[in-house]
């Protein structure tokens, strides 16, 4: 394997930082997880924006511009000879003091790995998925900005440790309002009645890619989609339930701390939008110019 690590390709044994790296010491840094499908960087200029929208929301600079990024990963992509595949795009803030001070660091590492991923089983796609409501509270926008992907994942991994001590794959987390966020790595989205509910940005929520391709896809499909406050007891009411996210794709979920949703099966809003989904990323659209 070959990592791009500023500028140059490594091998995988050379690809490191320093234990002085700000990202290492504090999760002081951005990422980006991006899929390939066919040779193509799904949603590449959405990735890109965000990944620059991140560094911005925590001041940190960085040394590339958005077409060298791209070119980067293409890079990458050509030498480990990956045309489905995964991308994690990392900026960290780089070797700095033992103290807080991000702007005593030297300047950032930008780093690009391209491998495989499957997160969930194929069995979980054919018949759905348990989860759990997880105690943890997902941190408020005004503790560390929501839209900003940080490496600082540390709320989001005591969640998920209690959905595998509850032995399910992913946990729902609730704001500090009491109000349904997202889970530990995916978006969340109900069905009632037909309408695809999702909770809104204001939920202390990640802008998540493949949310914003789902809602288009729904209302290309002629459903209603919208954003609306969740309380935890329309989770349990709802028709349907499914989660999407870079690495999930579409999933339905079937169980919410043991209490079957809709008909206990994939539904068939679900079904109809992963199809739909499916679709688009073979389509033109897929992956997207760069600004």
């Amino acid at each position: 394997m070959k990592v791009w690590m500023d500028g140059n390709l490594v091998d995988r044994a050379r690809a490191t930082v320093s234990v002085f790296d700000h990202g290492l010491l504090y999760g002081d840094g951005v990422f980006e997880g991006i899929r390939i499908y066919s040779g193509r960087i799904f949603q590449c200029q959405a990735h890109v924006n965000r990944l620059y929208n991140s560094a911005r929301l925590i001041r940190l600079a960085i040394p590339y511009t958005k077409q060298e990024i791209v070119e980067a990963m293409r890079e990458t992509l050509r030498a480990n000879g990956i045309e489905d595949g995964y991308i994690r795009l990392v900026v960290t803030r780089g070797v700095g003091t033992l103290g807080l001070d991000p702007f005593k660091c030297a300047e950032p590492v930008t780093f690009i790995i391209a491998d495989q991923i499957k997160l969930y089983p194929q069995e979980m796609y054919d018949e759905g998925m348990a989860v759990i409501i997880a105690k943890t509270v997902r941190v408020a926008d005004r503790q560390i900005p929501s839209a900003a992907k940080t490496l600082n994942y540390l709320n989001n991994i005591l969640a998920r440790i209690e959905a595998v001590d509850a032995g399910v794959a992913e946990a729902i987390m609730l704001n500090t309002d009491g109000h349904v966020s997202e889970c530990t790595g995916d978006n969340l989205f109900l069905v009632e009645g037909g309408k695809v509910v999702t909770p809104p940005l204001t939920a202390s929520i990640l802008p998540g890619i493949t949310r914003d391709v789902v809602i288009k896809l729904a209302r290309q499909l002629g459903l209603e989609a919208e954003e609306e406050t969740l309380p935890v007891e329309r989770l349990y009411r709802a028709d349907e339930c499914f989660l999407t996210g870079t690495a999930a794709e579409v999933i339905a979920v079937t169980k919410i701390d043991g209490r079957t949703i809709g008909g206990g099966k994939v539904g068939p809003v679900t079904d109809k939008l992963l199809a739909a989904f499916r679709e688009f990323i073979r389509g033109d659209e897929a992956e997207g110019a760069i600004d």
